[in-house]
């Protein structure tokens, strides 16, 4: 991890160790200023994990951090593809749109026109065969986002503070490494309460001159 010392907990937060994030990230976050999603990004955490299928690797549902991460958490995958799961606890409602796989393999849009079995099977034809969309409670819901080797994923927004995101262990075939830079919350922003603590450790950070802390 090159990151700064945190007590979540008790929401304590100082320097420590950090030394920066590591010299071999600067290229990478200099790639990032391209996605239009992540303009004026500065990452201030760096954190690595090593996933393994023979150890069992897995992440249960979760929130990350909004004390002190920002909005934006943005995860590297490596080595390997996986699937990252997305969960809500609402009862909210969410509008669920079949889909069907054409003759490749491929999903087809919502909405388009597919003739099925079940279609063949009952004579019908055209829009009448059509499945109509159907209101669930998002807590029934699992949004599965596939993740190819060397894919950029980027949460934000619901994907950030109403769905929790998961990497179970049947989704790990292969070793992954994924890098997860995260951002400073307002509170540690340019106007927040604590702008010079923020200013201080985004300093260190991206000097990439970091050791493992």
């Amino acid at each position: 991890d090159y990151g700064p010392k945190v007590n979540f907990k008790k929401q304590r937060l100082k320097a420590g160790g950090f030394t920066g994030l590591p010299s071999f990230s600067k290229k990478i976050v200099a790639q990032m200023e391209a996605c239009s999603v992540l303009g004026g990004f500065l990452p201030v955490e760096q954190c690595n994990l090593d996933y393994r299928p023979e150890r069992g690797s897995a992440i249960d549902p979760h929130f990350d951090d909004w004390w002190l991460w920002g909005e934006r958490l943005v995860s590297l995958n490596l080595l390997s593809k996986t699937v990252l799961s997305m969960s809500c606890d609402s009862e909210d409602t969410i509008q669920l749109f079949p889909t069907f796989g054409n003759e490749n393999g491929e999903l087809n849009p919502p909405g388009t026109l597919t003739q099925t079995s079940a279609c063949e099977n009952s004579g019908k034809q055209g829009s009448s065969c059509l499945l109509s969309p159907r209101l669930v409670p998002s807590k029934e819901v699992t949004v599965a986002i596939h993740l190819p080797r060397r894919s950029l994923v980027v949460l934000y927004g619901d994907a950030r503070y109403k769905w929790k995101h998961a990497i179970y262990r049947r989704h790990i075939e292969h070793r992954r490494v994924c890098v997860t830079f995260r951002e400073l919350s307002a509170e540690f922003s340019a106007g927040g309460r604590r702008e010079e603590l923020g200013k201080e450790l985004l300093e260190i950070a991206l000097s990439f001159q970091g050791a493992p802390v």
